[in-house]
């Protein structure tokens, strides 16, 4: 008996699959899953084809909707909040349950300021954020909302997508932002709306020259004192580091401090009782008095007593690890400008 050939296998091959009933491949998870269906059921035998319950179409149809979505990208999400968060108010409602739910919906904007803040720490986030309105939304909706909650993460949002990103800040100059923030940090009742708005406005003029001529043309330095004169004391902490950090970052802006009498000021907060931020206070000094000769002029000033307080100081700081670098501010401002003062005003005599 002659061997069969390669070609002879295919033949057969062929001949048997002709003789089988041509099998459509389902195209989507549906079919997928209703041929599994069948071949289970082939494989048990005959079996009685009953209707599918509500109940079980309820939980496949979900089940089916639950397999095909895909993650929701960044955008998608920034998208979502935003639809959010420009829900028309709703009227006042007088039937029974509508209190409830005007909480549920301030809950669910609440939820939709923080889901941005959290994505727009990316720099790109950010960026589409601005494209899709939602740093206007803020200004225009929220940063004015009744509900206290609000004002203060829209004002954390802003802050978020301003720091480090030149465009948006650029586009929040544009659009009025700085003025209200800094209205915000000055006169709102809620000590929370007033830090984050500081915090907006220090994203916004810190590293920034057409922030800071913005926050100079509003008397922002005027807010800054206020802000270190408040009864709140995370108010009182933003407030001086901002200061030391713009003193510190634009020295040219000394004369303009030292002339609206900051000096005077600073070492009437130096008097109140001791506080962390004392040593931002002293910081500020400490740059008021370097190469500005009318800063160092105040600080000298009898009148004000600076010498006989920073004495008082130093002792009480003496040996205090953790306030350390508050004493050094405290003795470079004694050095500089009492160490050798009579012979400097000797000099200026003769």
């Amino acid at each position: 008996m002659a061997a069969s050939s390669p070609l002879d296998s295919c033949k057969a091959v062929h001949i048997m699959a002709e003789d089988r009933p041509t099998r459509r491949y389902p195209q989507n998870l549906q079919g997928v899953l209703q041929l599994a269906v069948d071949v289970g059921s082939a494989a048990e035998g005959p079996a009685t084809v009953e209707p599918m319950s509500e109940e079980r179409k309820t939980w496949l149809g979900d089940a089916l909707a639950e397999v095909c979505k895909g993650p929701m990208d960044e955008v998608e999400q920034i998208k979502h909040c935003l639809a959010v968060l420009r829900k028309e108010g709703r009227r006042e409602r007088e039937r029974e349950g509508e209190e409830e739910r005007d909480e549920e919906d301030e809950d669910e904007r609440e939820s939709a300021f923080e889901l941005l803040s959290e994505l727009c720490e990316n720099l790109d986030n950010a960026r589409d954020l601005m494209t899709l309105g939602g740093l206007d939304l803020c200004l225009s909706q929220y940063l004015c909302h009744a509900q206290s909650g609000l004002r203060w993460r829209a004002a954390h949002l802003i802050a978020t997508c301003a720091q480090n990103m030149s465009q948006v800040q650029v586009h929040l100059f544009s659009i009025g932002a700085l003025p209200k923030l800094l209205q915000l940090t000055d006169s709102d009742p809620h000590p929370t709306v007033r830090v984050k708005a500081l915090y907006a406005v220090s994203c916004l003029v810190r590293e920034q020259e057409a922030g800071l001529q913005a926050f100079l043309s509003h008397d922002g330095f005027s807010m800054l004192m206020r802000g270190m004169q408040s009864d709140n004391e995370k108010l009182r902490t933003k407030s001086a580091f901002l200061l030391l950090n713009l003193l510190m970052s634009h020295p040219e802006t000394k004369d303009t401090v030292v002339s609206m009498g900051m000096v005077q000021q600073l070492v009437s907060v130096l008097r109140t009782p001791h506080s962390d931020f004392h040593e931002h206070v002293l910081g500020a000094l400490c740059c008021l008095v370097e190469e500005c000769p009318q800063g160092l002029k105040d600080c000298r000033n009898p009148a004000l007593g600076l010498e006989e307080l920073l004495r008082q100081l130093s002792k009480e700081l003496q040996g205090k690890e953790e306030s350390q670098e508050e004493l050094d501010f405290c003795e470079r401002l004694r050095v500089t400008c009492f160490r050798g003062q009579q012979s400097d005003d000797n000099g200026m005599d003769r």
